[in-house]
């Protein structure tokens, strides 16, 4: 890689251009701190133009890449070793358009999730997926991941909001997937591009879907004596035909450590497991859905059913929730975020499981997800310079993960499948349907630069012989 620092800077300027080991430091890893790597280099375009100068000039000269927007991403997806280039997104971060009739809006891959959130307030719009990470992830990188959240359970993920995107392929190309003003005809190349985990491409420009903010929100806070109980409770709220547009869960645990954090919330400390339950739409529909919700919650046990009252409690109730990660900080010196999904009526079950799994490896797990739609976050506590520990955090997380696929599940429902769950794709995909997922990539990627050593398993892969690998 003679020289290519000097070209680079060429393009982006000698400050946009980080390779002093120091400077490459803060890239090593992302949200998952079981996996790192350190780039050859780093560098960070401020606009379209720069993105393909650069991607124009890696692929003339035969040398991987990997895109990352804010580095929250918890599969390790956004790491580049040291025979890749980095490309860091995060300077490309304009909101480019609002148009609130048309309820759309058109942004850099740079721009925060909750930054986009409060400009399209202003309009009475709101961009619905909210990752926990809101505050610091990107839009890019919400794409790359097809990224969910607590309100995804009603208005759908990433996929189901993104209408088109310009995007910069792998040999510097640019293609246009998609359009602003309804589906096109032909293959849907938006919904294939959303969730590839930067595979095929640089999404550098994205158009958004908007819906309106809702008349009315009420949300509800049940405490419970036991996680099957609560379990249970989610099963039958969505069978009596209520769709919330959250239902969250935490256990004992992580309930207790938000409550020691600078992020408490008021909730009871004392439960076994609370759920949040969050409604919204015409008043009098809620009306209803509240009566319905709370007395399933109390049939099924619930010890305590709360309401926020205003406005205040509401962000406070749900600050615990989307803070809990930090907050489990103050317990373990480590943590592991795992994400899989199991039919709702299996939680109980697979919680219970999950919990011998933990107990066989002498190891603590805390539990805060989105019960809503099964997606499980087991948060494994462990201290990565205990090598013995290690390793029985790794045995532990394939077997959690087998679990999740035993009862009917998947092994990611929103992190993605990055370096951390390449292994586990056997469990759920035979041959015949992994050499199609490379015969895809093949088609965006031929030579399999972008973002290499990710996703698909290549030794899976019947005749990957592009870039020299067999």
């Amino acid at each position: 890689m003679t020289g290519l620092a000097s070209e680079l800077r060429t393009i982006v300027g000698d400050r946009a251009v980080k390779e002093r080991p120091s400077e490459l430091t803060v890239f090593r890893s992302d949200g998952l701190p079981t996996h790192e790597a350190t780039p050859h280099l780093a560098v960070l375009p401020s606009t379209r133009e720069q993105v393909v100068a650069i991607v124009q000039l890696l692929h003339r000269r035969g040398i991987p890449f990997v895109a990352r927007g804010a580095g929250t991403g918890l599969s390790g997806g956004a790491l580049a070793h040291e025979d890749a280039v980095l490309i860091v997104l995060t300077r490309l971060n304009r909101i480019k358009r609002i148009d609130p009739v048309a309820r759309r809006a058109v942004v850099e891959p740079g721009v925060v999730n909750a930054k986009l959130g409060e400009a399209v307030a202003a309009h009475g719009l709101q961009y619905a997926p909210d990752p926990s990470s809101q505050a610091a992830c990107t839009i890019g990188g919400n794409v790359a991941e097809n990224a969910g959240g607590p309100h995804c359970l009603k208005y759908g993920t990433t996929t189901n909001h993104i209408v088109a995107l310009e995007v910069v392929l792998p040999d510097g190309s640019q293609a246009s997937f998609g359009s602003p003003h309804g589906e096109p005809w032909g293959p849907d190349l938006v919904g294939l591009f959303v969730g590839s985990e930067g595979m095929f491409g640089i999404a550098t420009e994205i158009t958004l879907r908007l819906v309106p903010l809702p008349r009315v929100v009420r949300t509800l806070l049940a405490a419970f004596s036991s996680i099957r109980a609560a379990s249970e409770a989610v099963s039958d709220i969505i069978a009596s035909g209520v769709v919330p547009a959250a239902l969250e869960m935490m256990d004992g645990p992580c309930i207790r450590a938000v409550e020691e954090s600078i992020y408490a919330s008021g909730y009871p400390t004392d439960a076994a497991a609370v759920l949040l339950v969050e409604l919204d739409g015409h008043p009098e529909g809620v009306a209803f859905e509240e009566q319905s919700v709370t007395d399933t919650l109390i049939r099924h046990g619930a010890t305590e059913v709360r309401r926020a009252e205003t406005a205040t409690e509401r962000e406070r109730l749900w600050q615990g929730r989307k803070k809990a990660f930090g907050a489990m900080g103050r317990v373990t010196r480590d943590l592991i975020v795992q994400d899989a999904v199991v039919p709702r009526s299996s939680l109980p079950d697979v919680l219970d499981r999950i919990g011998v799994i933990a107990a066989e490896a002498e190891l603590r797990v805390v539990n805060v997800f989105h019960a809503g739609d099964g997606n499980l976050h087991p948060n494994i506590c462990y201290d990565r310079r205990n090598p013995e520990e290690v390793l029985r955090v790794r045995d532990a997380s394939r077997a959690i993960m087998q679990a999740c696929v035993d009862a009917g599940g998947s092994i990611t429902g929103e992190h993605g499948v990055g370096s951390d769950k390449i292994g586990f794709m056997e469990m759920i995909f035979d041959a015949d349907t992994l050499t199609a997922m490379c015969d895809v990539r093949r088609v965006f990627d031929p030579s399999g630069r972008a973002n290499p050593g990710k996703v698909v398993p290549i030794h899976a892969c019947r005749e990957w012989r592009a870039g020299g690998v067999e």
